[in-house]
C-alpha cells in the first residue's frame, strides 16, 4: 500500500478515533480516543479491519483490544487537508479507555482547569482486565 502521508521525523502520524453513527454522512459521534500510528500499524489496520497503534511508551506495535477484548472495527477513514492527521470512524467492542470508561476523554473540566465530577459509569473494571 502506497500511502502518501506526512509522517513525523519519527515515522508517526496522530490518529484520532471517533464512534461510527449508523447513517451519518459526516463524521457525527464521540471521539474515543487519539494514539499515533507507523505505517505498518496503518497497514495492518487497513488488511485487518482492525484498529493497530504504535506504542511510543512501549515501542512496539499494538492490536486494540489484544489484552482486553475491547477492538475497534473500522468503518470508514479520512486524513486532514495537510495530509497530517488521520480520523478513524469506528465500532468500539467495550470501553476504548484503559480505565474503564468508553471514551479517553471522560474528565470534563471548567474554565479554570478544574476536574468536574465525572459524571458517566465505567464501561468495564479495568482493575479485573489489566490485572497480570
Amino acid at each position: 500500500m502506497n500511502f502518501d502521508f506526512k509522517f513525523t521525523a519519527d515515522g508517526l502520524i496522530p490518529a484520532i478515533v471517533q464512534e461510527a453513527v449508523p447513517g451519518a454522512e459526516f463524521p457525527a459521534g464521540r471521539v474515543l480516543m487519539f494514539a499515533w500510528l507507523n505505517r505498518e500499524a496503518l497497514e495492518k489496520s487497513m488488511e485487518t479491519g482492525l484498529m493497530h497503534y504504535w506504542s511510543r511508551s512501549r515501542g512496539k506495535l499494538w492490536l486494540k483490544g489484544e489484552t482486553s477484548g475491547h477492538t475497534q472495527k473500522i468503518v470508514r477513514w479520512f486524513h486532514d487537508c495537510d495530509q497530517d492527521v488521520l480520523l478513524f470512524e469506528i465500532e468500539q467492542a467495550g470501553g476504548a479507555c484503559h480505565t474503564g470508561h468508553r471514551s479517553c476523554f471522560f474528565q470534563e473540566l471548567d474554565r479554570e482547569a478544574k476536574e468536574l465530577p465525572i459524571r458517566e459509569e465505567k464501561v468495564f473494571d479495568d482493575r479485573a482486565v489489566y490485572s497480570a
